[in-house]
């Protein structure tokens, strides 16, 4: 009998050791799938919040581009106004009347007017113009159909000084100096390149005509 009983116990022995490693196995298997299933939910967290942070940073941004869209707006509108409104006054004085004037005699849209008005006379006259069109373009938040109507005479006011940049001939260097350069394009300090700033001026014009028209009261 005790051979037997023997041969039982080893027997056993054996199984319980298979069995305690299938279950060894079992939560080693586990574990590792337990793992895996959290590395995904890691990484969508992570891209979630990657995701929040380049939206915060867009809205920034855009918040940040939209405060200077409205301080450009501001400075050019009233920048033009300045200028036209400075300029304007200036023309009153004797000063400002004999540094026009040969601007205005060698225009061919203008000359003829020498024959109506004196020097200073249609300086006066000009500075006038040129001080309502600033008003009008200043009261823009009163009215925008008034204030189109200043941009329109701002418009046509650079539109003809930069006419002078042509027809002025001290406007080019015709005289040839050491680097031989002479006629247009190189345009002189005074007035060429003096007159040249027009052409920004004249787009601010343009911009707060059509911004007067996009929104009339």
């Amino acid at each position: 009998m005790r051979p037997k009983a023997m041969s039982m116990k080893s027997t056993e022995m054996p199984k319980k050791g298979r069995i305690k490693k299938a279950m060894m196995a079992d939560e080693s298997i586990a574990m590792a799938v337990k793992e895996e299933s959290a590395r995904p939910a890691v990484k969508m967290v992570s891209k979630k919040e990657m995701s929040k942070e380049k939206m915060m940073t867009m809205q920034s941004t855009s918040d940040i581009a939209a405060k200077l869209d409205t301080l450009g707006r501001f400075v050019t509108r009233y920048g033009l106004v300045i200028v036209l409104g400075w300029i304007g006054t200036l023309k009153f004085t004797g000063y400002e009347a004999e540094g026009i004037q040969p601007l205005v005699a060698n225009s061919p849209l203008l000359s003829w007017t020498y024959n109506l008005f004196s020097v200073q006379a249609l300086s006066n006259l000009i500075g006038l113009t040129e001080i309502i069109a600033a008003l009008l373009i200043a009261i823009r938040p009163l009215s925008g159909k008034v204030s189109a109507i200043g941009s329109v005479l701002a418009t046509g006011t650079f539109l003809t000084t930069l006419s002078f940049i042509l027809s002025t001939p001290a406007a080019a260097v015709y005289v040839k100096d050491a680097s031989g350069l002479t006629g247009f394009p190189y345009l002189s300090v005074l007035p060429g390149q003096f007159l040249l700033k027009d052409f920004v001026l004249l787009g601010a014009s343009i911009w707060t005509l059509a911004d007067s028209l996009r929104n009339r009261a």
